[in-house]
């Protein structure tokens, strides 16, 4: 058994759980239940709060004074990861794949008003993870102490916080006497669907969950996410170690990574319109999107929506939207 880091505390928890009638009343099935990480009450992380708890303890407890680790310029986590840092009293390196942007996006300009570095590779997202662990490297031969983390915080250690939030989930189920038919979340680089994978096997859950993929082919990112899930397991020594079978994934990608297809932004427009759920369009309107049409095509409820935040994308894609 792998040794559980005290968390780092950051986020407000739990997050509520709330049945959303108007939704119900739109899609004309139900009950729905939208569980609301966007409001985790740290700065604009959403779920991304989740895993940086127990990063930021595992780097506190090795002693380290630098977090480094990267993402797209929407990235979320970076975001997160760098107002976390701070807080934490670490320093932060964030590696961004492409060339230096005359106007930064969002989210990395929250990142650089919280004092990150930001180091753009020149090359493409998929070497974003490799130019990490070079960046580290050049730090601990500064005499630094890096924490290199892959993209979104996707690892065993980070995985942990969903496997809390799979039991807190279990908690407020339970006080409504509910059972859920299906829970729904996207899934990116794979760590929050590895750590509820993880938490429910622990709990001897037999709950369908469901991870709407959102830039990873299904066969590549369930393999993923059973790896991290695995690994997440064996930091408690009586939880189930998860099987392929516990890993269910659907192509929610659409366009592509970031790119909103028709049936996203109707949904999403509808989650707006009924609920006042701000989803984005990188993650939160594709999965929401996969939630609605398995309700439509005749799953009864409740099924469970994870809203995992990404507001500062959802409010500026707003913003530049043209008064016509």
């Amino acid at each position: 058994m792998a040794l559980i880091p005290s968390p780092f505390p950051l986020a407000v928890l739990p997050t509520p759980l709330v049945r959303a009638h108007r939704l119900e009343q739109a899609l004309g099935c139900g009950p729905v239940l939208v569980k609301r990480d966007d409001l985790i009450g740290f700065s604009c992380a959403g779920n991304k709060a989740r895993p940086l708890e127990y990063l930021l303890g595992a780097a506190r407890t090795e002693g380290c004074d630098v977090l480094v680790t990267g993402g797209g310029p929407g990235s979320n986590f970076c975001q997160a990861a760098a107002v976390a840092a701070r807080t934490a009293g670490l320093d932060c390196v964030l590696v961004v794949p492409g060339a230096s942007p005359a106007v930064l996006s969002p989210n990395l300009a929250m990142a650089r008003a919280c004092g990150a570095r930001l180091h753009f590779t020149g090359e493409d997202r998929e070497f974003v993870d490799a130019a990490v662990e070079a960046v580290a490297s050049d730090l601990a031969a500064e005499g630094r102490r890096p924490l290199p983390l892959p993209r979104g915080g996707s690892t065993p250690v980070g995985a942990l916080g969903f496997a809390m939030a799979a039991r807190e989930l279990a908690g407020q189920l339970d006080t409504l006497g509910m059972e859920p038919e299906a829970i729904v979340v996207a899934t990116g680089s794979g760590g929050t669907q590895a750590g509820l994978v993880a938490g429910l096997r622990g709990l001897a859950k037999n709950w369908r969950l469901i991870g709407a993929s959102v830039s990873r082919p299904v066969d590549e990112i369930s393999a993923r996410v059973l790896d991290i899930a695995r690994g997440c397991a064996r930091h408690h020594g009586s939880w189930e170690l998860p099987r392929p079978e516990h890993v269910e994934v659907v192509d929610a990608r659409g366009p592509g990574f970031g790119i909103p297809s028709a049936g996203d932004t109707r949904f999403a427009r509808l989650a707006m319109e009924t609920e006042g759920l701000v989803l984005d369009a990188t993650y939160t309107a594709k999965s929401f999107r996969v939630t609605a049409e398995l309700l439509q095509s005749g799953t009864p409820g409740p099924v469970v929506f994870w809203h995992t935040g990404g507001l500062v994308p959802a409010v500026a894609a707003f913003t530049q939207v043209r008064n016509t």
